[in-house]
């Protein structure tokens, strides 16, 4: 009885996770209308691009980190969320 009891608490956590995946929309702005913020694979200069990222374009912020004094937030595109990767923090608004 206590191990389905252990095994029902770990679940409902688990479900209560997946909730607060959705995310916080937000919005690109840079500022200049042509200039494109570098979508990345990880949180730095470092890691590769993805693709860049008009200004406009509507995201949601899963989560932040630092990486050497800079605020880098993991999105995704809100009309394919299946396309993560991070950005800067300093270029998002909204939320």
């Amino acid at each position: 009885m206590m191990r389905t009891t252990s095994k029902a608490i770990l679940l409902l956590i688990l479900l209560g996770g997946c909730a607060a995946v959705g995310g916080q929309k937000t919005t690109v702005r840079v500022s200049e209308s042509d200039e494109f913020l570098k979508l990345r694979a990880g949180p730095g200069l470092g890691f590769r691009i993805v693709l860049g990222l008009p200004n406009g374009t509507e995201l949601l912020r899963r989560d932040c980190v630092t990486e050497v004094g800079q605020l880098w937030c993991r999105v995704s595109l809100a009309q394919a969320p299946s396309v993560t990767g991070y950005v800067a923090a300093d270029y998002l608004t909204g939320g």
